[in-house]
């Protein structure tokens, strides 16, 4: 895995290059723009030397990173248009270094100038560029932007241009991923280690491609911290791909119980259950209203269906976790909650087999987790379950807004599973997984075509199978969520992100397993 730091961690090994090595900050800064200049470089090879290259530099730090990257774009040939924020009496001291130096350079370089800005009708001088690169405020925005900047940044996110974010998106907090307004970036060149806030939220969806760049500071000096944020990575996921046994048969290969689907809403449990036989599960059953089976035995063939009682009301009833009870201890695994319906007595019927079987293995899903939702889960035992909601259902599961949620996605997933000693599977793009020892795993497969209804459906029977075969729900888990989104992105190489459904995902798991196995053989 990847590790991910915070904007004090970097801070800190910036310090003691200062501090204790005795690197000058001129010096970080000087190696900071280097890399700027050369991954710009190599991410636009198309761009003549002439071309146009327009920055906007702030008062601090990180702005300048963006006078002294300037000065090696001008010295190399292109074109450079500067538009600096703020007087040189509040400008940081290595900044206004080489604000000194830059501007020194413009009045002998007919290629290089320098505009101070004083409104947004200045923001012109860089309207025509090829390249504009945001350094404003790097890792020091905290909340929401104020003016002139959220304005600056709006006006440049207008602009048609490659663009290029310094260590950190403006607007975009480095340690949340929450933003109001963020630069939106094509590439990022982040400055001495990965910040988790980058690959989360809004840090997912403006930062573009992420580099890291290193500004003379030995990777090793990061050592000394215990991150708590990491990314997947493939051999994660091939490590943790369960081993089949050549004796195995159909009951000790892993016996997955999905109690999903109503009359209202068969494709779910449809979709859950065949998940879980597809990803390699021994013995899938789904428990199903009995008034409705008659939808639900077009569907499936290979799931082995068990109807329950239900008086003609289609929908799951409390007295079923008792009708249930020797297939649920049959189980090796239970999946519980798609497409369920959010019926109070059905409501009910989960809670109560929440409370009968308390150590039990189970994946709990969208109306699953509806019927514990406004912190009903409190009065619960959630040690050994799996909670697979998207923002929304996780946000009414704790009794918050969402856009409250949004602010800070990783604090509130740890805590809820800290608290509860539950695996939280946060749907989203991307998607992050909770641990109940604190860590938050941040995945790094799939696509937008993935937003589309039914494919949460597979995900949940996707882990319950991956888990029915194995012990570990933390490997089953991280396994199954890297795999399942796999999957959607090997179906770009025949479909586009609008072509293909939940059904396809389904299918192509088998590619999916085949082709992390290829990777690593």
């Amino acid at each position: 895995m990847i590790p991910l730091f915070s904007t004090d961690q970097v801070r800190e090994v910036d310090g003691y290059a200062i501090n204790q090595l005795g690197i000058p900050g001129l010096v970080l800064m000087e190696n900071a723009a280097l890399q700027i200049f050369n991954f710009v470089n190599e991410k636009t090879l198309h761009l003549e030397r002439r071309s146009k290259i327009g920055i906007v530099c702030g008062k601090g730090n990180n702005g300048g990173d963006g006078f002294a990257a300037a000065r090696q774009f001008a010295n190399n040939g292109f074109i450079v248009n500067v538009v600096y924020l703020g007087n040189e009496a509040e400008m940081s001291p290595d900044c206004l270094s080489n604000f000194k130096i830059l501007n020194g350079i413009a009045v002998q370089n007919e290629n290089l100038t320098l505009q101070k800005f004083e409104s947004e009708k200045d923001l012109r001088y860089i309207a025509g560029s090829d390249i504009i690169i945001d350094a404003v405020l790097g890792s020091g925005g905290k909340g929401e932007l104020k003016e002139p900047y959220k304005s600056i940044v709006k006006d440049l996110n207008k602009i048609n241009a490659f663009k290029v974010a310094v260590d950190i998106p403006t607007g975009l907090n480095a340690d949340t991923g929450w933003g109001d307004v963020v630069f939106k970036s094509d590439l990022t060149v982040t400055l001495g280690e990965l910040k988790k806030g980058l690959f989360i939220g809004e840090g997912a969806n403006c930062s573009g491609e992420i580099v890291k760049g290193n500004i003379g500071v030995s990777f090793n000096f990061f050592d000394k911290f215990e991150p708590a944020e990491y990314l997947i990575e493939p051999e994660d996921a091939y490590g943790f791909l369960p081993v089949k046994n050549k004796n195995a048969n159909k009951y000790t290969a892993g016996k997955v119980l999905t109690i999903a689907g109503s009359g209202a809403f068969p494709g779910a449990a449809s979709l859950t259950s065949r998940s879980s036989l597809k990803i390699g599960a021994g013995a899938s059953v789904l428990c199903f209203p009995k008034s409705s089976r008659k939808y639900i035995y077009k569907r499936l063939s290979e799931v082995v269906v068990q109807p329950y009682n239900d008086e003609d009301n289609e929908i799951l009833l409390e007295k079923n976790a008792d009708e249930l009870k020797k297939r649920i201890e049959w189980a090796d695994v239970l999946a519980v909650g798609p497409g369920i319906g959010r019926d109070s007595r059905t409501q009910n019927a989960v809670i109560k087999i929440l409370k009968t079987f308390p150590e039990k293995r189970i994946v709990l899903d969208a109306d699953g987790i509806f019927a514990i939702g406004k912190g009903q889960y409190k009065e619960l035992n959630l040690k050994n379950k799996i909670l697979t909601p998207h923002h929304g259902e996780f946000a009414n599961l704790l009794g918050i807004e969402t856009a409250e949620l949004e602010k800070d996605l990783l604090a509130y997933g740890k805590a809820f599973s800290t608290g509860t000693k539950s695996f939280l599977v946060l749907k989203g793009a991307p998607s992050i997984i909770f641990t109940p020892g604190g860590e938050a795993l941040i995945n790094t497969t799939g696509n937008p075509g993935m937003a589309k209804f039914g494919t949460g459906d597979v995900l949940t029977g996707v882990i319950a199978g991956l888990l029915s075969q194995q012990k570990e729900i933390e490997d089953a888990v991280i396994c199954g969520v890297y795999l399942h989104s796999l999957a959607a992105d090997l179906l770009l190489n025949d479909f586009t992100e609008f072509g293909y459904t939940a059904e396809d995902i389904i299918h192509n798991l088998p590619k999916a397993i085949k082709f992390l196995r290829k990777s690593f053989a």
